[in-house]
């Protein structure tokens, strides 16, 4: 099956067959994720996976389907075996056709986002664009290494499921979180400080600024304070090609720090 070597690979479950120093995303050839597996395995998902893990699959303790948390990283084949052998702590095996078990980890990936169609490349090349082309690790921080203007990225894998990591890249003002909107404050005495809200309250607001100092600034008696909607990190689409952002977000995909 075209799909099956790349849709299941970066997932651990709970079994305890996973050989000891299991990678994620070991795999180097690309893999589609189409709205019509997504959308199967959705209703697989409800009628077999619902009862014990949950709408948002984050019922079974360490493990949250939706996020990509799993207690092991498997291969694609351990985490077949998992699915259609079930494990020893109770999760029975299913029987399922390739269509079943593509549509199911389709939908996982998606991070349950039936409107998604997802492209996941070579986790490899998404590495070299991170650190090139890109030029991502001039702004994101990885592992403790590259500077602190953007979002520290070390865990993304966990956080963001693919769509997301995908729509990030391709236009981040769209999927930019409130809290990391960047801003523009004007200090009582005039003094300008522009950069990325990390924090507020009702008194205070802490950001990171243009030259990655950490700063909690008080709102009282500051002439203006503006949250600016549009992400500081440019617009991939047009820049990438499709195969090239789907090699940035399998590398993404990788970054699982906990």
């Amino acid at each position: 099956m075209l799909l099956r070597a790349t849709l299941l690979v970066s997932f651990g479950l709970i079994a305890s067959a996973a050989p000891a120093g299991a990678q994620l995303l070991t795999v180097d050839h690309p893999g589609q994720y189409t709205q019509e597996d997504i959308a199967r395995g959705s209703l697989l998902y409800n009628a077999q996976c619902f009862a014990c893990h949950g709408r948002d699959g984050d019922q079974i303790s360490g493990v949250d389907l939706r996020r990509g948390q799993f207690r092991r990283a498997q291969s694609d084949e351990d985490l077949a075996q998992t699915i259609t052998r079930g494990t020893p702590g109770g999760m029975p095996p299913f029987k399922l056709d390739p269509a079943e078990l593509t549509g199911i980890v389709a939908f996982i990936r998606a991070g349950f986002d039936t409107s998604a169609s997802v492209k996941v490349g070579s986790a490899a090349r998404g590495k070299s664009l991170f650190d090139g082309k890109g030029e991502c690790a001039t702004c994101h921080r990885v592992a403790g290494r590259g500077p602190r203007k953007a979002p520290d990225l070390s865990d993304i894998g966990l956080a963001r499921a693919p769509a997301m990591l995908e729509r990030s890249v391709r236009d981040p003002s769209s999927a930019l979180q409130p809290i990391n909107r960047p801003v523009r404050i004007v200090t009582a005495d005039g003094t300008t400080i522009r950069g990325r809200r990390l924090n507020e309250d009702t008194h205070t607001v802490q950001i990171i600024d243009d030259r990655e100092r950490l700063l909690s600034i008080p709102k009282k008696g500051l002439r203006s304070f503006d949250v600016i909607t549009e992400s500081a990190m440019p617009a991939y689409a047009g820049k990438l090609s499709d195969d090239e952002i789907a090699d940035i977000v399998a590398f993404l995909l990788t970054l699982r720090r906990q």
